[in-house]
């Protein structure tokens, strides 16, 4: 109990010095007559299953409770027609029961919101050292700890421990830009993503991400990327009459080569790099090198060399607008998975 909320509420009522509240060694009573109850799910869940009137049930550390507590608290908080949920937690991994359950597939009626640093207006100024310094040396570590991203695992992210994610000035001296352009189905995103090349880094410093997108709608998004109606722009071959019809809008666009493999010889050319760089602008980008992944055995946790497809949509695009410097039957090794 010691470490639970029961002592955080109880120093929060001898700090404001709150008058009418009674507190003993598992409860804290109000003058009003309300209750508060505190109880472990994990060895009190049959207690819980037969607790009544609750009002407002508060989970907090969501984190470690299991499916099987889920199972058994919802439908004991919700006997009363006007119960309230309240749940607070640090992700730990997108399989987690509480970010499956609440997050990953939202209930109607439900009010999900992500809270950071960024909402504290008393944030330390140690701390924004110590989050700015896990943000420059480890982006992955810095969106877990610092952004409440769920953990991926580190081995089976394709671009784990390659990329950056910072602001920078884009030099005037680029000899050549990249653009790659990938194309929409259904409620997938079409993307175009502009890149270059300085020593052996790779810099992605724009991107336009849009959904649902038609023929006609193709030059203001395009506009978005600078230099777009100037460069060569690079597209996946699989629409042909895409490709003809942003054509005639008068971008210099053609079709990018594909073979058997493609996909993991760009992937190999891309870990090439000593470094990928990109620019905090590039929301969409930073996602996808967050989640984009190789499949993993659910049962043995091993990583498997199968791509798994999706988060890559921005990544087929950077692919599409490096074609020609990404060489068919490139040395691939597998040992990059692991």
């Amino acid at each position: 109990m010691a470490d639970s909320v029961h002592r955080l509420l109880t120093d929060q009522i001898d700090a404001m010095e709150l008058p009418g509240f009674r507190v003993t060694n598992k409860t804290i009573e109000s003058a009003c007559g309300s209750e508060f109850l505190f109880k472990g799910l994990r060895h009190n869940i049959k207690e819980i299953k037969s607790t009544e009137g609750v009002d407002d049930c508060w989970v907090e550390e969501a984190e470690t409770v299991s499916q099987d507590s889920w199972d058994t608290l919802l439908p004991t908080v919700f006997r009363k027609e006007n119960s309230r949920l309240i749940i607070t937690f640090n992700p730990e991994s997108e399989d987690n029961p509480t970010w499956q359950e609440f997050v990953l597939n939202q209930r109607p009626k439900s009010l999900v919101r992500e809270v950071n640093y960024t909402e504290n207006p008393c944030f330390p100024s140690k701390l924004r050292d110590q989050m700015e310094w896990c943000k420059k040396t480890d982006y992955e570590a810095y969106e877990h700890i610092w952004l409440g991203k769920p953990k991926k695992r580190s081995k089976a992210t394709i671009f784990g421990g390659k990329y950056v994610v910072e602001a920078f000035e884009t030099p005037k001296d680029v000899d050549r830009f990249f653009f790659g352009a990938d194309w929409g189905f259904a409620d997938d995103p079409s993307t175009l993503i502009r890149c270059y090349i300085k020593g052996n880094t790779l810099f992605i410093d724009h991107e336009a991400w849009e959904q649902h997108v038609e023929f006609e709608n193709y030059p203001e998004m395009y506009a978005k990327v600078p230099g777009s109606a100037m460069w060569p722009i690079k597209a996946d071959n699989s629409r042909p009459e895409t490709i003809s019809a942003v054509k005639r809008r008068g971008y210099n666009i053609d079709a990018a080569r594909k073979w058997p493999g493609s996909v993991e010889d760009g992937i190999a050319y891309l870990r090439s790099f000593d470094q990928i760089v990109i620019h905090e602008r590039c929301v969409h980008m930073r996602e996808e090198a967050r989640l984009y992944s190789y499949k993993v055995d659910k049962t043995t946790g091993q990583v498997l060399p199968v791509i798994v497809d999706k988060w890559n949509h921005c990544w087929d695009a950077v692919r599409y607008a490096l074609d020609g410097y990404i060489k068919k039957d490139s040395d691939f090794s597998q040992s990059d998975m692991y």
